[in-house]
This record gives C-alpha cells, structure tokens and sequence, in this order.
C-alpha cells in the first residue's frame, strides 16, 4: 500500500468546500440576476425577490471564508525561480513530460495564479457588489458610480468562475489530486511527481 501524506487539515478542508459551496451558490445567484436568459435559476432560492436578498448575503459569507483560507495559504503562493521554469516548460506539463521538471512546492505556478486571481476579484465582488446593494447601500452612491460598479462586479465574476471551471477541471485531470480535498492525504508517489520540493519538505527525503 503506498505510503499516505497529509496535505490538508480537516479544518483547512471544512474551509474550502465552504467558500466552494458559497461560490457555487453565489454563482447561480448572480447568473439569475444577470440575464433573463438564466432567470429560472431563481427557483433554487424560492423565486426573484428572495434570489435578490439572498445573494449579497451569500457573497458576504464567501468573501469572509475566503479570507481564512488566504491567510492560511498566503505562505505557500509567492512565486520562485521554480514557478518561472516550470511555466516556460507549460507545454511538457500538458503533455506529462515530467523528466528535468524544476521541483515545486505546494503548488505550482497555476494554482498560485488562481490564488492571486481569487485574492483580487473577491474583494472587488465584494466592494462593487455593496456599492449596488439595494436598499441598504446603493442609495448612498451617484448613478455613474453604480454603473461602473456593475461593470466591475460582472467582469471580475467572469473571470472567476473562468479560473475556478479551469481549477476543476485540473483537479478532475491530474488523477490523485481530488483525494486531498476529500480525505486530507495524497500519496507519497503523487506527491514525488508532481510537487517534490514539497514531498522533501514533508518526509524529509
């Protein structure tokens, strides 16, 4: 039986299916707000008004569970020399050409691009999402501002729902890495291949 690694805590694991049920469900939210086209997601919260009420609430909750789980990664995210060799070498990473490979730590270059993405666009969700919250803010603000910061809102909802189909999708493919998320541990060979300046750091070998 291969020998098992914890990568994350049940705390650190509780945390992110959170913000991943809290994203899922702001998400819809959002879509139904955003175009007719998606109005029927209203039925999943209980029509449009309560669709409405629920949605800046829910935006609330991610951005403060996302938070947690930044200040718990923040560390492992800076870039190295490591992330720059291992971009340049995309390609041999696509196709698993793993041979001469830099060795990563915790992560690798995409998934600390997805944590910065995460840590611009989910503040500015929240900051234009309170600009337009109706009645409670939006009152508050000229009508321009409120454009601009439906703009922004949409654009930055865009490009997150982008990197987090494009974070699944990399979860789903590298074969191992859904069980870290689920039970806590990865394999000691898993680790190795795809993170091994990292499985140095944990096993000390």
């Amino acid at each position: 039986m291969s020998t098992m690694i914890q990568r994350y805590t049940a705390r650190e694991r509780s945390n992110h299916w959170v913000v991943a049920i809290a994203f899922i469900l702001a998400g819809l939210s959002g879509l139904a707000l955003f175009h007719p086209a998606f109005f029927f997601l209203t039925n999943l919260f209980g029509g449009g008004p309560w669709t409405r009420i629920l949605h800046p609430f829910i935006g609330v909750a991610m951005f403060l569970f996302f938070m947690v789980m930044a200040v718990r990664f923040w560390s492992h995210n800076r870039f190295t020399p490591a992330d720059r060799q291992w971009r340049k070498r995309i390609k041999d990473v696509l196709c698993n050409r793993d041979q001469g490979l830099p060795e990563l730590g915790k992560y690798n270059a995409g998934q600390k691009i997805l944590f910065w993405v995460m840590v611009v666009s989910i503040p500015l969700l929240l900051i234009s999402g309170i600009v337009v919250w109706q009645p409670w803010f939006a009152p508050f603000f000229s009508v321009g501002l409120l454009r601009v910061a439906v703009v922004v809102h949409a654009l930055a909802a865009w490009i997150l729902i982008l990197g987090i189909v494009v974070h699944i999708y990399a979860a789903i493919w590298v074969k191992g890495t859904v069980r870290a998320m689920t039970r806590g541990t990865v394999s000691a060979a898993w680790a190795k291949q795809h993170h091994r300046a990292w499985y140095r750091e944990m096993t000390g070998k």
